[in-house]
């Protein structure tokens, strides 16, 4: 009676090798992802002043000559720098993480989903650092000059530099993610969980969702609302653009293909 258990342990050994295998490889990959944010920090950490100079660029150009910000906390001088840099180590080293992510999963992937996943993965890096620029270079100047222009004449405006970081890093976030949506719109196309024809009959109801959406990411006004959700929309419109595009092209391979047989 003792064979069978006796048989059973070398097999659960065997499943368990695997799976600890699998786990040692994706605490080395999570530790090299780790390594690299931080010697990318530590190499920032010396202009962590001019990063932050930088990013408040865009409200201190419109701000009246000899203004400034403040720090209400008295570690705020040194946090709030210290936070951008690292949050900015974070951003530069995206495509190493997902490079090691990438690494890990791609042994179980097929060829074909492996071609596919290659330039979805190049692509969505692309658009979320396309989000963050538009949001610095197009939508801080026209937000904050209107911010600065619709106070009362008698009210100064001093920013506290821990609230400001706090507020641009909520629309980078915000603008990154949204300019994902092509990348969303065409997954869902092709993986066969919707229709091009489906999505583009509810474009009112993702102009609306749209507009909810920029209302809950951004700071509540009409106009960082806006500049929000329209181009969500006309993002949601180029990832049915190449939905149709990749159907097309499904369409003829098999039509060649029964030409074929």
């Amino acid at each position: 009676m003792s064979m069978p258990s006796d048989s059973k342990e070398p097999q659960q050994e065997q499943h368990q090798a695997p799976l600890i295998e699998h786990l040692i490889e994706l605490r080395s990959r999570l530790m090299r992802a780790v390594l690299v944010i931080l010697v990318i920090f530590l190499s920032l950490y010396a202009f962590a002043n001019d990063i932050y100079t930088f990013v408040a660029e865009p409200l201190m150009a419109l701000l009246p000559e000899g203004s400034q910000m403040i720090a209400t906390e008295v570690a705020s001088p040194f946090l709030a720098p210290f936070k951008l840099t690292l949050v900015v180590a974070v951003f530069i080293a995206i495509p190493f993480v997902l490079h090691q992510a990438w690494a890990f999963i791609a042994p179980g992937l097929y060829d074909n989903e492996k071609a596919l996943a290659i330039p979805i993965l190049t692509s969505s890096i692309a658009l979320f650092y396309g989000g963050a620029a538009f949001a610095y270079y197009a939508v801080f100047p026209l937000l904050f000059e209107f911010f600065t222009q619709t106070g009362p004449e008698n009210v100064a405006v001093m920013t506290d530099i821990n609230q400001y970081l706090n507020f641009v890093l909520k629309l980078f976030f915000a603008f990154g993610v949204a300019f994902e949506i092509p990348i969303a719109t065409f997954l869902l196309i092709l993986s066969g969980a919707t229709t091009v024809e489906s999505l583009s009959k509810k474009r009112p109801y993702i102009l609306l969702g749209c507009f909810i959406v920029g209302m809950v990411l951004t700071p509540p006004d009409v106009i960082s609302q806006s500049l929000l959700a329209i181009p969500m929309y006309l993002l949601y419109e180029v990832g049915l653009l190449f939905g149709r595009l990749v159907r097309k092209r499904r369409d003829e391979k098999e039509a060649a293909e029964e030409q074929e047989e």
